[in-house]
């Protein structure tokens, strides 16, 4: 049947369907599949001239030449592994924490779910990193809104469609619940955690870096994710086995590239050979600089694709 006295906008015969087959390269299930494609962010103007650390959420002032010296050794390792390093762009909204672009969205099968940020001085920074996603072909699932705040890094995949989120000062339960609910509708099943007092991000307490492995802070972390890991079979290494860390939180802020495979900070001997000794494979970058704004590689790592 031909409709000749339709209009190609109203099904005529110039009217051709999209592809709905086509996928973006998108997609996360684990925090250890092979590493694709991510989101980054060069430190920029924005950090020149800082000089209280504590205004803009850093440990310490950053000095600024050598900060962009050390991204660019992380993002030069990631595209030796033949990951993607997709730009953030962020122009005149670029924040001295901008570069943290885990916290702006966390990345689902079907696209990514954008945070909420908890505080003052990172407010609106998920809008940025949401408009280059949608520049990059990534769809957006939800975005959390309303009395909700939640940031990326407070989820954390575990294994065979088990995910934590984790509830405390940077995502609050309604925030939470709205990330779980869209879990659940994907499918996952979702368990809401409590982080301790005095913490920043689950992932500075568990880092999951094979199917059967994680990395663990002891008090850094819900007794609930590790009683979750326990009762799944997980081999937990215990960070603090590692003698003379300064900083345990930010030391296993690392990104697995493929199954106990991981890019870690440089600096940290004992818990490399801490790691090796569990047959993960250690590549070490430099970001000591960078860590003064009170994150590490995982933070600033924005995972969008894994196989």
């Amino acid at each position: 049947m031909t409709h000749e006295f339709l209009t190609a906008a109203h099904g005529g015969a110039q009217w051709r369907a999209r592809d709905v087959d086509a996928v973006a390269q998108l997609g996360v299930t684990t925090e250890y599949g092979q590493l694709k494609r991510v989101v980054m962010h060069r430190p920029g103007s924005e950090i020149n001239d800082i000089t209280d650390a504590g205004a803009v959420l850093w440990d310490g002032i950053v000095e600024p030449n050598r900060a962009r010296e050390q991204h660019d050794a992380l993002t030069s390792m990631y595209r030796s592994f033949g990951v993607e390093v997709i730009e953030l762009n962020p122009g005149d909204r670029a924040t001295p924490n901008i570069y943290f672009c885990r916290d702006h969205f966390f990345m689902t099968p079907r696209g990514a779910i954008i945070a909420r940020m908890a505080s003052a001085a990172r407010a609106g920074e998920e809008w940025t990193s949401a408009r280059r996603l949608l520049e990059a072909g990534i769809p957006i699932v939800h975005g959390v809104h309303g009395d909700g705040v939640f940031e990326g890094a407070d989820v954390v995949y575990v294994r065979d469609g088990v995910v934590m989120v984790a509830t405390g000062l940077r995502t609050n339960q309604s925030g939470a619940e709205q990330v779980a609910t869209e879990l659940k509708r994907m499918g996952f099943e979702p368990h809401i955690v409590n982080m301790p007092w005095g913490c920043g991000h689950i992932d500075g307490g568990v880092n999951i870096v094979g199917p059967r492995t994680a990395v663990m802070v002891p008090n850094n972390v819900p007794h609930a994710a590790y009683e979750l890991l326990t009762h799944m079979g997980f081999t937990i290494i215990n960070a603090m086995d590692a003698p003379g860390v300064d900083h345990y939180p930010r030391s296993i802020n690392m990104v697995p590239v493929a199954p106990n495979v991981v890019v870690m900070p440089a600096g940290n001997p004992a818990l490399r050979a801490l790691f090796e000794s569990h047959d993960i494979e250690c590549h070490e970058v430099d970001i000591s600089e960078l860590a003064k704004g009170g994150g590490a590689i995982h933070c600033m790592t924005g995972v969008i694709w894994r196989d």
